[in-house]
């Protein structure tokens, strides 16, 4: 894969750079407003997602769109196992451990992409 910019008319290399950083500043912000920067995030990452094609940038766009549909199979997940540990009187107070390790999970995903990107290196 080529690091060299695609050849947008008008864009820099930088300028998709910096789109990216607020990519994952929304997803990073995306578990503490109830997923919805994530949504954003996603729209915006798809709409921008040409202007990237062939950089090293294309593997964060497809990472953290990845990163976004894992993760919502794993909240609608987390709600049936919610559902049924709440059920299960005794269980209840567990019902918390399932998205909590969405949480881990989600913010480990954006972390390392984001320190990728930092290094100026795609996402494997």
């Amino acid at each position: 894969m080529s690091t060299e910019p695609a050849a947008t008319p008008g864009r820099s290399l930088d300028d998709d750079k910096r789109l990216a950083h607020v990519l994952y500043i929304l997803h990073a912000l995306a578990p503490f407003t109830a997923w919805l920067l994530a949504v954003v995030a996603i729209i915006l990452g798809m709409a921008k997602r040409d202007a990237v094609r062939g950089t090293f940038l294309d593997s964060h766009f497809s990472w953290l769109a990845r990163t976004f549909w894992w993760g919502l199979l794993w909240i609608v997940v987390c709600g049936v196992l919610t559902a049924l540990l709440v059920l299960t009187i005794l269980l209840s107070p567990l019902f918390w451990l399932p998205y909590t390790a969405l949480f881990i999970w989600y913010l480990y995903r954006v972390i390392k992409g984001w320190l990728r990107l930092n290094d100026g290196l795609p996402v494997d």
